[in-house]
């Protein structure tokens, strides 16, 4: 076995409101050579942990945790769709190991996923269906949200059985750094709105999807010209962050609580909880060394912008 770790944000609003071109063209080589270097490593397997955004997983029943045995990418604000090639006897194998730890964990034979999925796939492995993959659902925007801690022990849990497999397995973790974009909250919405977020969101009509991008993009732009219309990125709480990943510190993320990293860098800062169980996973194979970091804070994209290496110390480079 041997396994290599790639974090890398993810953003709906590439393409629609982008960046200085400078900018752009820094976070296109950061996605290059993330790309040529899990080229290099050539993975059989990926395990791909990712939140969602109110496209798959709704209040109807809402898992913190939840593995696919089967997904299939909607294609939100441009991203590919399509099913995933999910290799189903692994990833029941993975959920059963999961859950034997003490970790509870839901299944789906009908996993819809966005492009917190979608985009990693397609930027770092080329399509959805480029490499056999173990969709990991963490749950990132609807309370109640898991703690830093669970989704640590979420990550050992599956880590543990990474180290089983006779393979090299990738593990991705997609998601944005400090950032909150105007996703809804269950308590502060109408009952149209209510009524998205417990189901009738799922399979929206074309005029819809459409509609609930375009309000993300301009408040993207509206966000350009005032950074307090939404709120404000925390570029100190980020860089902190990736410091602790790179230690090797992630459980001291067990102290901080869900009110309080939503007061400090925004609600959708849970998103960071796919890179601590991906870190998590690492560390359960041995100790490793944090390579080629990248931070940018992003205000047309809503985000602190990262990417992240890792690889087990004495594993030769990727």
């Amino acid at each position: 076995m041997s396994v290599y770790l790639q974090c890398l944000s993810h953003t709906p609003l590439v393409g629609h409101v982008d960046p200085a071109p400078e900018v752009l063209a820094e976070v296109d080589a950061v996605v290059r050579e993330a790309r040529q270097r899990i080229a290099r490593f050539a993975p059989e397997l990926v395990i791909l942990f990712s939140p969602d955004h109110y496209n798959g997983f709704f209040y109807d029943l809402m898992p913190s945790f939840c593995i696919g045995m089967a997904a299939h990418a909607i294609g939100d604000y441009g991203t590919a769709a399509g099913p995933l090639d999910v290799p189903r006897e692994l990833a029941e194998a993975c959920a059963a190991a999961v859950l034997e730890a003490g970790v509870d964990v839901a299944v789906s034979y009908r996993m819809q996923v966005d492009h917190g999925f979608a985009q990693p796939l397609e930027l770092l492995l080329g399509g959805l269906e480029c490499c056999p993959v173990i969709p990991v659902f963490v749950n990132a925007v609807a309370a109640p949200l898991p703690s830093f801690q669970r989704a640590r022990l979420l990550g050992e849990a599956i880590g543990r059985f990474t180290r089983g497999l006779d393979r090299r397995v990738l593990l991705l973790a997609s998601g944005g750094l400090s950032h909150q974009p105007p996703v809804p909250e269950l308590a502060k919405v109408d009952a149209r709105m209510a009524e998205r977020l417990l189901g009738g969101g799922r399979n929206l009509p074309a005029d819809e999807r459409a509609a609930r991008q375009q309000r993300v993009i301009d408040a993207a732009r509206a966000f350009v010209e005032d950074p307090h219309s939404l709120h404000p990125l925390n570029p100190e709480w980020d860089q902190a962050f990736l410091d602790l990943l790179v230690g090797g510190r992630v459980a001291e993320l067990d102290r901080l609580s869900n009110a309080d990293l939503s007061r400090l860098a925004g609600r959708s800062t849970h998103e960071v909880k796919t890179w601590v169980a991906a870190f998590a996973a690492l560390s359960a194979c041995g100790p490793y060394r944090a390579e080629a970091r990248y931070y940018r804070p992003i205000p047309e994209w809503i985000a602190g912008f990262g990417a992240l290496s890792a690889r087990p110390v004495g594993q030769a480079d990727a």
